[in-house]
């Protein structure tokens, strides 16, 4: 799977000291330079957590050589559907002289590969036969997550393999979004806190020619829903 090859790459490791009694998976991997929210290095990226003024919901930060990758995770569930959605916005700051290509770079749930959903508006709504038979499919307006406002609509990262065709001019930001269902049977726990998403989210996104990958814990995504 192409473009989950960086965050593979990332959970290998994982992988091999978790499940070296089962036997170790196979990914097919590509060698990326990649910077992991978290695990700051000399020379590599610095990443570091702010909170929304307004929301006091904590943005994932990401920095190296003149490029800043923001990232913003919600959930919410449907009312007519069993499964909930998880939808991030990330904002790339390019501060250097160079125009820098923005791609799609995989997405995981609990070590498990899930693919972006296609976004349709609502102008275009789904009928409920149809909406049955194309499941990789929603309406935009329908998630709270982005009719808040509180996650950005204004672009999407693409749902397939293609070059996204997404650039970020130099001394410009560019905001790109997208969402997937969580695939777990059970992915919500309840507590006195509240009730949030189980388990860990990770996703990358490759900005010329380095991947940016996040790392969510479910405890800390914002219930955006109403």
């Amino acid at each position: 799977m192409k473009i989950a090859g960086i965050l593979a790459l990332w959970n290998l490791a994982f992988a091999l000291g978790a499940f070296a009694q089962e036997g170790a998976p196979t990914f097919k991997m590509e060698v990326r330079s990649a910077f992991v929210w978290g695990e700051d290095v000399p020379g590599g990226a610095v990443s570091w957590t702010a909170q929304d003024p307004l929301t006091g919901v904590g943005i994932l930060k990401l920095r190296y050589a003149g490029v800043e990758v923001s990232s913003r995770m919600g959930f919410e569930k449907r009312s007519e559907q069993v499964q909930e959605f998880i939808a991030y916005t990330t904002t790339i700051a390019n501060s250097t002289n160079t125009t820098l290509s923005v791609e799609y770079g995989g997405m995981t749930v609990d070590g498990h590969t899930v693919p972006p959903l296609s976004i349709i508006p609502t102008s275009k709504a789904l009928d409920l036969k149809r909406s049955k038979n194309q499941p990789n499919i929603v309406e935009i307006e329908k998630l709270y997550c982005f009719r808040s406002g509180f996650l950005s609509d204004a672009s999407f990262l693409p749902t397939n393999d293609q070059p996204s065709g997404l650039t970020v001019a130099p001394q410009h930001s560019l905001t790109v979004s997208s969402v997937i269902r969580d695939p777990r049977h059970y992915p919500i726990l309840c507590s006195t806190e509240g009730c949030l998403p189980k388990g860990t989210i990770r996703y990358g996104i490759r900005v010329g020619s380095h991947d940016f990958v996040f790392i969510w814990p479910g405890r800390s995504i914002a219930n955006c829903g109403r």
